[in-house]
């Protein structure tokens, strides 16, 4: 018996709409990963783009386990003497692109190739519950009915 490996034009990509309201982060970014690979489809092949069109929406109303909130820092250097800068995840969250969080974090889980940057054009972030996508009919993937881990009430 031989291995099978799906060519890319046999590969039937769908469109999937996920709510972020009261998603935990971490989770949520793990399964849209999954999605974006393929993983979840029996013709997964690792060097080809199996997976679906993901649209996140309402991206500034997820939430994060812990104190992350105020601890979690993010370190950047301007390159000039002194120029370390840095913010904390509830800067982010409140800032001007709050959906740069969800996409940082599902880019974080991709693999760091062609793969990974062709991977992450599928992957669409909006803030608020609008999105240009209805044309396509995506189907809406209920995350927090899968573990109740998932979503966090308060």
């Amino acid at each position: 018996m031989k291995t099978y490996s799906a060519k890319p034009a046999e590969v039937e990509k769908k469109w999937v709409l996920i709510d972020a309201d009261g998603l935990v982060l971490g989770r949520m970014a793990s399964l849209i990963a999954l999605r974006l690979r393929g993983k979840h489809k029996p013709i997964f092949t690792p060097h080809v783009d199996c997976g679906d069109n993901v649209v996140v929406i309402n991206a500034e109303k997820i939430k994060l386990t812990g104190r992350k909130l105020t601890l979690k820092r993010f370190y950047w250097h301007t390159g000039h003497p002194g120029g370390i800068k840095d913010r904390t995840m509830g800067q982010i969250l409140s800032g001007k692109h709050p959906e740069r969080v969800v996409e940082k974090a599902v880019e974080r889980m991709l693999t760091r190739n062609n793969l990974g940057r062709q991977l992450m054009k599928n992957l669409r972030v909006y803030v608020g519950a609008a999105h240009p996508h209805e044309a396509q009919q995506p189907e809406k993937l209920d995350i927090a009915a899968m573990n109740p881990k998932n979503k966090r009430s308060a």
